[in-house]
């Protein structure tokens, strides 16, 4: 291949690469002007904010990107026709239309410098130097118009493309300003980049005095032919890398290593089966099969193989190469985040959460750096016709813009559009099993990026994590309620059981009281006076007090007050004794847990007596069987007739006291309560209550619970449902 074929393969090359390039710059200004537009007619304030501070070229919401893409397609498109395809072998029109369209390519080319000395320009503080920026702007606009009037005489006259001079004058002209612009923008933030953008831009029209090749054929070394007509590639690549990032990455850049990759591949290989195989075997193994062979002149069978396996080398790398080239343009050029670590770190975190709002907005926060979005959002779906709507567009993803119209869903991304304006968000739906769902809103991306396959393929994902999440959670919270609906239900039942036994106490333990004073009555009317008194005095006591829980030194009190009446019934025949030390009375027990046990006690043991008998209670801590904490056990004993095994258990079976209190006391209590019953015929009945320590002030107030406390809170009663505190402390 000799340099005129070489070179004008470059030429072709470099033209059709440039009119990519400048095609792209040209969509992505198109895309940043119309969402300017939008902006500016939602929030007409901050038009008029923008206006008035001449920010809008700061953000790229002018016309001169789209001048930089449409000057740029015209030189690239010019050139190819009238320089590449004369370099095919096309003969050329000697038409003036033909010299015109050379021409105006020159003079777009022109024209390059001085759209990127304005946008520098125009980017800089509006409050300083401004006649000096004026200048600057006009005198570069007043080269570009200069030269291209050279260029358009020479057509007109010469039917010549391009005139030299016009081209020294742009030289010239240019680097002079570009020492005026440095001048004036050395102290605004980022000078260098408006610097080099100019200076690029004067090489691309310098270098073309490096070529001096013509429209007769001519042409010098390839090397000299890329850096003379090609130089304002390197323009558009600084604009896209810089304004447009990721979309020149995405869309270009992995491709272009790609297919340079390829090439030198390709190339490799050849030059191996050029230069390299044949030193390696001898010329035999390259001899040509003879004439009168039936074949003819043929290629040696060794040498056609080889060069087999190096085309098909040579196509099934070009995967890896691929593979290659976005890991290069993901991880070193855009440093973008791996997505498979992004969605372990959000599976391990998702585990973490509890509440499904804070799931989505720490979820929110870690795509939003890693997709360069302005905003990850979320909201919420409540209605089924919402879901039935999303639902019916995508199962899983769809891009939203300003507009109710809908577009078809995208292929192989499970994606629909919602044009509202020109602002495009991507919204994906978690499909949680139930409602409410939710959706992901992913805003704008950064340097003009749009989704990828990798990205939808990451987002689903994610999607799907929250949303398996979500539907735990919300299981977890239900069989939560539905527990503490059941403990409530089950505390309602036990209290209004535990408010049925207490009536069922009441009663019993009045007909008895009424019995004595009817018995005083008759015997000694003025203690059956005194005795009613003091039964008014305990009845109300008792009716008024409706808690299930009372101290240790109340119960006594009540337990007292009935031993009073029951004392001038039976006068010297019931001889009483109490020892219950001061330092247990903060303990609480049940309410009417005592009582019934010392009033059966008389009843059952004393009262058969003729002789009476002895009637103690007794209250001590003791261990409990796993000799881990303490408890309390109060006994009741008694010198009274006794009973017998069938007699006590027929008791406990359909007798009121024993009955109600060891009721109340699983009820209460739970399997912490133990009530123990020892009797034998004329050997009186010794009944003893094991009860969890509770202390007064640790019930009433649990976070309060003094050091020099007695008591404790016990377990949870698994009847009633609550929380009892464990504290386990030395008396």
């Amino acid at each position: 291949m000799t340099d005129l074929n070489i070179a004008v393969l470059i030429n072709l090359l470099g033209w059709a690469i440039g009119l990519a390039l400048y095609a792209m710059l040209l969509t992505m200004s198109v895309r940043t002007l119309r969402l300017a537009s939008s902006l500016s007619n939602a929030d007409p304030v901050a038009k008029d904010r923008q206006a008035i501070a001449g920010s809008a070229s700061k953000n790229g919401f002018d016309l001169l990107p789209l001048a930089t893409a449409l000057l740029g397609l015209l030189w690239n498109a010019g050139a190819f026709v009238t320089q590449g395809l004369h370099g095919l072998g096309v003969s050329e029109p000697s038409t003036p239309a033909y010299f015109l369209l050379g021409a105006s390519s020159f003079a777009a080319l022109g024209f390059l410098p001085a759209v990127v000395v304005h946008s520098a320009l125009q980017n800089l503080n509006q409050t300083t130097h401004e006649r000096l920026r004026r200048v600057l702007t006009l005198v570069a606009y007043g080269l570009s118009t200069l030269a291209a009037g050279m260029h358009f005489y020479r057509a007109f006259t010469d039917q010549q493309a391009a005139s030299e001079t016009g081209l020294q004058l742009l030289t010239g002209g240019f680097v002079l300003l570009i020492v005026g612009l440095f001048l004036l923008t050395r102290r605004e933030p980022g000078w260098p980049r408006a610097v080099w953008a100019t200076a690029l831009a004067v090489f691309a029209v310098s270098a073309l005095h490096l070529s001096t090749g013509d429209n007769t054929g001519n042409h010098e070394q390839w090397y000299v032919e890329l850096i003379g007509h090609h130089a304002s590639l390197p323009l558009v690549s600084a604009i896209l890398y810089q304004d447009y990032r990721f979309a020149f990455a995405d869309i270009f850049l992995k491709r272009a290593l790609a297919l340079l990759a390829y090439v030198a591949l390709v190339v490799g290989a050849f030059g191996f089966y050029v230069w390299i195989f044949p030193t390696v075997f001898t010329t035999s193994d390259f001899s040509v099969v003879g004439a009168n062979s039936n074949a003819g002149a043929a290629i040696n069978s060794r040498s056609v193989g080889v060069l087999l396996a190096l085309w098909m080398g040579t196509g099934l790398l070009y995967v890896w190469l691929q593979r290659a080239a976005r890991w290069f343009v993901d991880s070193i050029v855009l440093r973008r985040v791996d997505y498979t670590a992004l969605r372990l770190e959000i599976a391990r975190v998702a585990q973490k959460h509890e509440a499904s709002d804070e799931l989505l907005d720490d979820v929110c926060m870690r795509l939003q750096p890693a997709l360069t979005a302005r905003e990850v959002s979320w909201r919420t779906i409540e209605s089924i016709a919402n879901v039935e709507a999303a639902d019916m567009l995508s199962n899983g993803s769809h891009v939203e813009n300003d507009l109710d119209s809908f577009v078809p869903p995208l292929q192989n991304a499970g994606v629909h559009a919602r044009r509202r304006g020109s602002r495009q968000r991507t919204v994906f739906t978690v499909p949680t099993a139930e409602l409410p769902r939710y959706e992901l809103k992913i805003g704008e991306l950064a340097g003009g990026r749009r989704l990828l396959s990798d990205d939808f393929e990451m987002l689903e994902a994610v999607a799907l994590t929250i949303a398996r999440r979500i539907d735990a959670m919300r299981v977890t919270h239900e069989r939560c309620e539905q527990v503490q609906r059941e403990q409530e239900i089950a505390k309602l039942a036990t209290e209004a059981q535990l408010r049925a036994l207490r009536a069922q106490v009441n009663p019993h333990f009045l007909f008895n009281s009424l019995t004595t004073i009817g018995y005083l009555i008759q015997t000694s009317p003025e203690r059956a006076l005194e005795t009613l008194l003091r039964l008014t005095d305990l009845l109300r006591r008792v009716l008024r007090s409706t808690a299930e829980w009372v101290t240790l030194g109340e119960e006594l009190k009540l337990t007292e007050s009935y031993l009073d009446i029951e004392r001038a019934r039976f006068e010297e025949r019931l001889r009483v004794a109490i020892d219950v030390p001061p330092q247990l009375h903060a303990l609480q027990v049940p309410s009417l847990v005592v009582q019934p046990l010392v009033e059966n006690a008389i009843k059952h043991g004393i009262a058969p007596l003729r002789a009476g008998g002895e009637l103690s209670i007794l209250a001590r801590l003791v261990e409990t069987p796993d000799s881990e904490s303490k408890e309390l056990r109060i006994t009741v004993r008694d010198t009274g007739a006794g009973a017998s095994a069938a007699k006590l258990a027929e008791g406990r079976k359909h007798g009121v006291g024993l009955a109600n209190v060891e009721q109340r006391l699983r009820l209460c209590c739970g399997a912490t309560a133990r009530l123990h019953i020892e009797s034998a015929p004329g050997a009186g009945a010794i009944v003893r209550i094991h009860l969890p320590l509770r202390s007064a002030v640790t019930s009433a107030h649990p976070h309060r619970a003094s050091d020099n406390q007695v008591g404790a809170v016990g377990e949870t009663s698994t009847a009633l449902a609550e929380t009892r505190m464990d504290e386990r402390k030395a008396g």
